[in-house]
């Protein structure tokens, strides 16, 4: 096999697929990169089993073959190549030769032949998302997954497709995410979960871009994302995702329209007198016209009021500083409506239309 690409093109080739390299595993040859040149084109594989990155590179094939090298030492090698055209040369020993300017890599390889390939899916049924959309819902839903494995659900995003509508959907137990998008086309009821990790990777990689698309298509085990000359594949999560309708409710007592810029400003600043890891809530004060936030920690205390328009009963409640922060931060509306039942029940804070509702669990506080 011997190829000429750009050192840019291999570079930016190498850092998409390298996300699907494992950083530990029992096969050795998961810790290589395939570089498939069997036909006229380039292309980088990289497959830990749950997650497979396949992207396509501009270069020039002279002569065609398929080695595995290993992703950490490639990686190292093209990033600190000079800027200009790379060759990379194999011999029928599976040596891999890399030159670029006067830099030369001479690095064992492995045989293409034993990487194990991406699986093939069946692509009956495609969803179309522009990526700037793809990547804003992953942003504004991801932060409520559950990072560690008890239940591997949580770890991963419900995708709920209904008719025309796709529903993404995350929850840790203390707090749920929604994000609702409507659909050029219509389509069967269908429900599926995709892990975290999967979903963070996609949205670094993702350009953003609202004219530039990504097809989705998934099966019962795989859901597959393609775009920009890249395929990722990726394994779902098995089991019945949580009924997160029954955990909604449309009843209210108290009804709060807020600035969100200085509701999150306020918070932000409330946080700096609590320790990293010190669990101390937010209390909030609803009268008329005026919410006052309190907190109170070893470091010190402060309290802020915020005028706002309310609708309902007074109302004393407290919660995880940091929950509100991560909704607000990637809600984009200048204002947001809070609804609230009691100190003990979940506060939503959603629009009109509920294209986002975040859901947040209370805590239990002393008053201050």
């Amino acid at each position: 096999m011997k190829i000429i690409c750009r050192k840019s093109d291999l570079a930016k080739g190498v850092s998409i697929v390298y996300k699907a390299v494992p950083s530990k595993t029992t096969m050795p040859i998961l810790e290589c990169i395939l570089i498939d040149a069997t036909l006229d084109t380039i292309k980088l594989t990289a497959n830990d089993m749950e997650l497979g990155i396949q992207t396509e590179i501009e270069g020039e094939v002279i002569s065609h073959g398929m080695i595995a090298i290993d992703a950490r030492i490639f990686s190292e090698i093209v990033r600190k190549l000079p800027d200009n055209e790379v060759t990379i040369e194999t011999d029928e020993n599976y040596q891999a030769n890399i030159t670029c300017e006067k830099a030369k890599f001479d690095i064992a390889a492995k045989s293409g032949d034993d990487f194990t390939y991406l699986p093939v899916i069946e692509r009956e049924q495609t969803i179309i998302l522009s990526q700037f959309t793809l990547k804003e819902v992953i942003r504004q839903t991801i932060f409520s997954i559950a990072d560690n494995e008890s239940n591997k659900l949580m770890t991963g995003e419900l995708f709920e497709i209904n008719q025309n509508i796709l529903r993404v959907i995350s929850l840790d137990g203390h707090r749920i995410s929604i994000r609702k998008i409507e659909l050029k086309d219509f389509y069967d009821h269908q429900k599926i979960v995709v892990p975290g990790k999967t979903l963070i990777e996609i949205s670094k990689i993702l350009s953003g871009e609202t004219d530039k698309e990504v097809c989705i298509y998934f099966t019962r085990n795989h859901i597959v994302f393609e775009f920009d000359q890249t395929i990722v594949v990726s394994r779902l999560i098995e089991g019945e995702y949580f009924r997160i309708d029954q955990m909604l409710s449309s009843d209210y007592d108290t009804k709060v329209r807020i600035n969100k810029k200085e509701f999150l400003n306020c918070i932000d600043r409330a946080t700096l007198l609590v320790k990293e890891g010190d669990k101390k809530p937010i209390i909030i004060n609803i009268t008329d016209e005026m919410m006052e936030l309190k907190i109170k920690s070893q470091l010190g205390s402060m309290n802020e009021d915020i005028y706002i328009a309310k609708e309902g009963k007074d109302l004393l409640i407290g919660f995880n500083p940091k929950f509100l922060i991560d909704a607000l931060r990637v809600i984009d509306d200048e204002e947001v409506e809070l609804y609230l039942m009691n100190a003990k029940s979940p506060c939503f804070i959603k629009d009109e239309a509920e294209s986002y509702i975040y859901l947040i669990l209370p805590v239990n506080f002393n008053v201050i």
